[in-house]
């Protein structure tokens, strides 16, 4: 039985449906990714799931006593005060309760008055009364779980942490459906890398939009699509799904085709001489009429953006220059003996924690802020083009045309006086928001108008903060293919592990204490590298105290017995499991598979987050065994 579903539901603002008469079931232990067009309607169909907006039509239907929770795109503004607060703030009027007998035992340790004695009794007595003490351990347990400090002010945490906290607050009622908008927004990758982990165990159904790829590829086991109003569901992973949908979209773009050709033929034959209204069908008539409402209602996908960007001329060989920098704000070390050299047509990855220094890096290498030692050499000839993630470019109370033309009708692009109009419209913004004002746009529309805005300028070297933010994914491998082709030179900060594995050449990564290391290529090569560099050391320290004991060393020359079988019989336990993964995605992949009962749904699903981990495990082994053997004399 489903925890969820929505019944041909239906949903529009103004004259264009967002939702038109969807269907879906969700059940125990899915984990579902919706994904979509910016502006197809996803956070508006998670706020019809989580009761904040109603429906035009149709049900949105909850098991009975079901628990749904939501952590929001945005943090809300309006939320202040301490974190355990904000989190006990989940639990409703509960929690208000909750929250003030928290309070009380922190004032009874500085004072204990009478009063505050008297109100903590009726606190206590209160919350037995409801049962509100296995909640406030919830609460605490909560905390624990996503390594928060209770006492610590939600106003002073960064957006990453402020995030941890809203999910803390939409965990604590111990939900039956949670649903997550955009979760990876504002947070670095370690943060990501925990989420998925937490989200992994959740033994709930998990409905969330994302557009970090890796992301959904770890947590996803099936895909739902919003695409022109009509929900799609492809069980499987997200890779599955982009081979299936293309397939889709070729068989729909023949069927067009052919429909279009007919519609052509028959509007041909209505609009002949005399002799063909003489011999009139009026059944033909009539199916003309049909073809031609039938087209009307057809809704074409929404077109991809067209992203231009003059490179205008090339700068001198060299870039950047940077030895022995050094950076600090009062004691903190941010950067600390950093040497580097950027060469014109380098596309370079900055990845790090937030707050550990990657925007001072790039202000330093810039010329916006000098270090405290050390010097930094910039080229000549250099155009560049800077995407600030906090959008600190457009003006939120201008319109949409005077944000990039700034007051003209027209704008100079690669060369070309074009109107505004045609160009924003590359950028999918349809003549009707032109003159919006960028506060009514929402997260995805904002990044593409600053693309916009930026790509009008030439550039030979571009400045990307966070520019992956709130994109669909098709815009998103866009910009990835821009910037692949693209001569000049890119300084990249990023979260975004896909996206950084597709862009980048070389990576600079901040790994604590001021230090900025440099790696050849992106983030998975940055893992591997890392990896073999911690294997090495490991290695060498254990080397080092056997050739201190003179004979301590065992003897080398073959692996061990208990090795050697182990070795042997990998391959044949690697072959079973991968042979039994196969099974299980197809079963998977079978429609009626969601038809069976949650706990056959949980048990299959969690064999395969099984095999998958026992598969990694076993490659590793085998690759360690056949390294050692490999090394050993004689071989």
């Amino acid at each position: 039985m489903p925890l969820l579903r929505l019944n041909r539901l239906s949903l529009a603002f103004g004259h264009r449906p967002l939702l038109d008469k969807v269907e879906l079931e969700v059940f125990r232990g899915e984990r579902v990714c919706l994904i979509g067009r910016n502006g197809e309607g996803k956070s508006s169909l998670l706020r019809i799931i989580g009761g904040e907006v109603v429906a035009d039509e149709g049900e949105c239907w909850l098991r009975p006593g079901m628990r749904v929770a939501s952590l929001a795109q945005e943090v809300e503004i309006d939320v202040s005060g301490a974190v355990f607060d904000v989190v006990a703030g989940g639990l409703q009027e509960l929690g208000a309760l909750i929250t003030e007998y928290h309070h009380a035992t922190h004032a009874l340790e500085q004072s204990d008055s009478p009063g505050i004695l008297q109100r903590l009794s009726e606190l206590q007595h209160e919350l037995e009364v409801h049962g509100g003490w296995q909640f406030e351990q919830r609460v605490a347990s909560v905390l624990s779980r996503l390594q928060l400090d209770g006492d610590a002010e939600f106003e002073s945490l960064s957006g990453g942490w402020r995030r941890r906290v809203m999910l803390a607050r939409a965990l604590v009622c111990d939900p039956d459906v949670l649903l997550l908008d955009e979760p990876t927004n504002h947070l670095d990758i370690e943060a990501i890398t925990w989420l998925e982990e937490f989200m992994v165990e959740f033994p709930g159904a998990l409905m969330f939009v994302s557009h970090d790829r890796a992301f959904v590829r770890r947590l996803a086991t099936r895909i739902i699509e919003l695409d022109r109003g009509r929900l799609g569901s492809w069980p499987g992973n997200y890779d599955d799904y982009l081979r299936r949908k293309a397939e889709q979209l070729e068989v729909e773009a023949r069927h067009n085709a052919l429909f279009d050709k007919k519609l052509s033929q028959e509007e041909v034959w209505i609009r002949q001489g005399i002799k063909a209204r003489r011999t009139r069908n009026e059944g033909r008539v009539r199916a003309l009429q049909a073809l031609r409402e039938q087209y009307r209602q057809r809704r074409t996908r929404t077109g991809k953006v067209n992203l231009q960007l003059d490179q205008g001329d090339n700068s001198g060989k060299l870039v950047f220059e940077a030895k022995d920098v050094n950076v600090s704000f009062g004691e903190n070390a941010v950067i600390r003996g950093f040497s580097t050299t950027v060469l014109r047509g380098d596309r370079v990855g900055i990845i790090g924690p937030n707050g550990a220094g990657k925007s001072t890096l790039i202000r330093v290498l810039l010329g916006e802020l000098a270090p405290d030692s050390g010097q930094v050499q910039r080229g000549t000839r250099q155009q560049v083009a800077y995407f600030d993630q906090q959008r600190g470019q457009l003006d939120p109370d201008k319109s949409v045309m005077d944000n990039v033309a700034e007051g003209s009708q027209r704008v100079m692009v690669n060369g070309r006086d074009i109107h505004v109009a045609g160009y924003l419209r590359d950028f999918l913004f349809p003549s009707e928001r032109l003159q919006s004002p960028v506060s009514s746009l929402s997260g995805g529309e904002r990044n593409r108008l600053l693309l916009a805005r930026l790509f009008t300028k030439p550039a030979n070297l571009l400045v990307l903060d966070e520019p992956t933010n709130d994109l669909d994914v098709e815009t998103l491998e866009l910009l990835e293919e821009l910037l692949m082709d693209y001569q000049g030179t890119l300084l990249l900060v990023s979260h975004d592990r896909a996206f950084l594995d597709n862009v980048v050449t070389r990576s600079l990564v901040f790994e604590g204490d001021g230090r900025v290391a440099e790696y050849v290529g992106g983030y998975s090569d940055w893992l591997r590298q890392k990896k073999a560099g911690e294997k090495t050391a490991r290695q060498d320290n254990a080397i080092k105290p056997a050739a201190a004991g003179k004979g301590s060393a065992p003897k080398a020359g073959k692996l061990s017995y208990k090795d050697q079988r182990e070795l042997d019989a990998l391959p044949a336990t690697i072959e079973a499991l991968e042979g039994e993964q196969v099974l299980l995605q197809e079963t998977v992949s079978d429609a009626a598979f969601y038809q069976q009962s949650a706990d056959e749904i949980s048990g299959v699903l969690a064999r395969l987050e099984s095999i998958a981990s026992e598969l990694e495990e076993g490659y590793a082994r085998w690759q360690e065994l056949e390294a050692r053997l490999n090394n050993l004399p004689g071989n």
